[in-house]
């Protein structure tokens, strides 16, 4: 069942696009939501995997196999627990591993930690410490870059679906998460990459 505007019924106007989707084909196997996940996912998974060193025709077949995943998964997806884009790469991860495994090729540097792993106390000071940085260079943007910065990089949501939402040209968007954008690099220069 779709409200007006194509958004499943039951989901927040809060959540992106992209959530929207995947609560649409979790809760009513909604094949048009599917669709669209897939339209939008397939090829930058399919990027994402060939970037890893798996040839472009068997990464076809790993997209594939995700896509088919996340239909056969989709009600384990919690968009309190993970955001789409996180969760959706993840199950291509762990499907590029077993591809590179069952093959028997080198496994790229970024694969070959453990998501499940947990990171040392070091790290976690370090992540907790950048993540309070950010948070107050935030606190430091005028009102409007900071609600289109959070829109687009917290909520998920492109720039046209910003402008939708807040009725501003579409170059008022840009201009102010590109003003944004540099003064939360100026603010946070001093952080190491």
């Amino acid at each position: 069942m779709r409200a007006p505007g194509g958004k499943p019924a039951a989901c927040p106007a809060t959540y992106s696009r992209e959530t929207q989707w995947m609560i649409a084909v979790r809760d009513q196997r909604d094949r048009v939501a599917f669709a669209a996940l897939f339209d939008h996912f397939a090829p930058r998974l399919k990027g994402f995997v060939i970037r890893s060193g798996i040839p472009a025709a068997k990464a076809e077949e790993v997209v594939q196999d995700v896509m088919l995943t996340i239909w056969r998964k989709a009600d384990q997806f919690d968009p309190h627990r993970a955001q789409v884009a996180a969760w959706v790469y993840q199950i291509a991860r762990n499907r590029q591993i077993d591809v590179m495994r069952r093959d028997g090729r080198p496994m790229p540097e970024e694969l070959r930690e453990d998501p499940g792993t947990e990171p040392d106390a070091s790290q976690i000071l370090a992540v907790e410490q950048e993540a309070r940085q950010l948070k107050s260079a935030l606190t430091r943007l005028n009102a409007e870059q900071r609600d289109v910065i959070e829109k687009a990089y917290l909520g998920e949501l492109s720039h046209q679906q910003i402008s939708d939402q807040t009725g501003l040209p579409l170059g008022t968007i840009k201009s102010r998460i590109r003003l944004g954008l540099n003064r939360l690099r100026h603010e946070l220069k001093d952080l190491k990459p």
